[in-house]
């Protein structure tokens, strides 16, 4: 294409940075910009576009999005001056052999694909024209906070045939990067614009920019209107006050929307019954690897299926935060590559989705893998994979399963199945069979952390001892063996008819990045209560009168 060596016009720079004095300021509350990948037959992939213009990719993350916005690597590049980002093959030579050599999956079907990944920022802290962070992230559900050191892709990647090619395929992806994981929002717009901006190119997505740069900022607890090519999206936005599994959004306004908007029940919650299809019966042991930071190896077919699969482990601690890495889809392009496959250290607290085979070898030594083929909806309980033991791992005939050895502290749930089992039997729609397990994942993760809580609150000082007079007492220190003493009698059993070893998984979950990161996050709520009852007292402290001289006059002092 004649855009690939093009350069941002510095008229079309000014003039956004002129129309306002805050220009892209509401397209940066959700996006941080858009890039369109194209393969070039003599370069690779190649940055095409990024809008903003003004927007600023360091070159290690513009080399990560260039292989996780294909589904078929073949060549690598590198950017220059940060505007349009291109490079010639031998700067990067050897690692080019590299990436020729393990293509990280190969894709001979035709059609449209979407995806998601996650990609750490490089380069340190970047200026933003949204300055609302703070805010947003104070109301938004822990799950649903704005990241500050990562980006999320969402991606769009079209191959067909195409004569007029050198090629004979048309080869382009469209991401969509952003700090917020609003995977069902950003994948629905995905499907609207991506298929217009192929046919009417640049165009039309600088119009579908400037039309979310009008649209109002996520505010939690509230529902939006987000119009963009003609049709009106309607969300709301979760916010941290609302109850944990509440019904979905509930449309209003209509009457004066036409056409109709079209309604997304929730901006981030994934069909869980369609991704854990096939590890139904195993559900138990997943949430438990996931609670405990387990490093956890996803192998899949295709992008989508490994995406989908790593954001669906991530989301079935909710409403507790998942505190570890994960990356919905990992190749070995990445720039975490020899960290996460050295076997010189234990590997990471992370959770990766890769499609390449090249990774049962260099990733055997993890302690879980789980191997899935195709997800398909199918009218009987999807084929279960089984559990096997690490050895087993192949390098070519890995069949799918859970690859490990670990044994779970809680017992299966029988009802669990049996329930969704006759969902199945009575053609009970994804939806609904969804929101059954994702009810049973929310009521074992409430009855894990009720105990946690209750026993961290009382911690907490009496307010009695909160004086004017004194600094804000302290919060007494978390122990270990004082927690489980109160298990006996207000433990995980009174709420979860699950049996097992619940004293084990707490003491396991005590070494975990999860208890660290919610111990953590609590402490700072509960500093900052502190602080704010203290200057309360402060406030309502009833201050002497002023005292009068002798001549009737006041002292113009305060006197004790």
């Amino acid at each position: 294409m004649d855009a690939l060596c093009r350069a941002e016009p510095r008229s079309r720079r000014n003039a956004a940075a002129s129309a306002s004095p805050l220009p892209w300021a509401r397209f940066s509350a959700w996006l941080d910009c858009v890039c369109v990948v194209t393969f070039d037959l003599e370069l690779g992939q190649a940055m095409e576009l990024v809008y903003p213009y003004d927007f600023r990719l360091t070159e290690k993350e513009v080399i990560t999005i260039f292989f996780l916005s294909f589904s078929m690597v073949l060549m690598i590049l590198s950017s220059n001056d940060g505007g349009f980002l291109t490079v010639c093959f031998c700067l990067l030579q050897k690692t080019s052999i590299c990436y020729l050599s393990f293509p990280d999956s190969y894709s001979g079907g035709l059609g449209d694909t979407q995806f998601s990944f996650r990609l750490r920022q490089s380069g340190g802290q970047r200026t933003t024209h949204y300055e609302d962070d703070g805010e947003y992230n104070r109301e938004a559900p822990l799950t649903l906070q704005r990241e500050s050191a990562h980006y999320f892709g969402y991606v769009y990647f079209r191959q067909v045939k195409d004569s007029s090619m050198k090629r004979g395929y048309f080869q382009k992806s469209l991401v969509l990067v952003s700090r917020l994981p609003y995977v069902n929002l950003f994948q629905s717009l995905l499907q609207l614009i991506a298929p217009e901006y192929f046919d009417k190119l640049e165009p039309c997505l600088e119009a579908v920019c400037n039309e979310i740069d009008q649209w109002p900022p996520p505010v939690p607890g509230q529902t939006l209107n987000l119009p963009v090519m003609g049709v009106v999206i309607q969300v709301r936005i979760p916010s941290r006050v609302d109850k944990p599994g509440s019904s979905p959004v509930k449309q209003f306004n209509q009457e004066n929307l036409l056409p109709a908007p079209l309604v997304l029940p929730s901006i981030h919650e994934l069909d869980l019954f369609r991704c854990f299809q096939p590890v139904l019966i195993h559900i138990q042991m997943l949430w438990e690897l996931m609670l405990l930071g387990e490093p956890i190896v996803v192998m899949a077919p295709s992008p989508t299926v490994s995406s989908e699969m790593v954001l669906a482990l991530t989301s079935c601690l909710a409403p507790l935060r998942y505190c570890c890495d994960y990356r919905p889809y990992f190749t070995i392009h990445d720039s975490e590559f020899k960290e996460y496959t050295t076997r010189t250290q234990a590997p990471p607290n992370i959770v990766v989705g890769v499609t390449n085979p090249f990774f049962i070898k260099t990733l055997q030594h993890w302690p879980h893998i789980l191997r899935v083929g195709e997800l398909r909806m199918s009218g009987d309980l999807p084929k279960q994979v089984k559990v096997k033991k690490l050895a087993k791992l192949k390098t070519l005939d890995t069949k799918p399963g859970i690859y490990t050895s670990y044994k779970t502290f809680l017992h299966k749930d029988k009802t669990l199945i049996k329930r969704l089992l006759k969902g199945i039997q009575r053609k009970r729609p994804s939806e609904v069979q969804s929101a059954l397990l994702r009810r049973h994942l929310l009521e074992l993760t409430q009855s894990f952390i009720i105990p946690l809580e209750h026993y961290i609150a009382s911690l907490m000082p009496l307010q009695r001892a909160i004086t004017p007079w004194k600094n804000p007492p302290q919060i007494r220190p978390f122990r270990q063996e004082d927690f489980m003493k109160t298990l006996e009698h207000a433990g995980p059993q009174l709420t979860c008819v699950l049996k097992g070893d619940w004293l084990g998984l707490y003491r396991r979950f005590f070494k975990s990045p999860n208890f660290d990161g919610w111990y953590r996050q609590r402490h700072k709520e509960m500093t900052q209560k502190l602080e704010a009852l203290h200057l309360e007292a402060i406030c309502e402290a009833a201050l002497p009168k002023p005292r009068e001289c002798q001549t009737g006059s006041v002292i113009c002092c305060w006197l004790p």
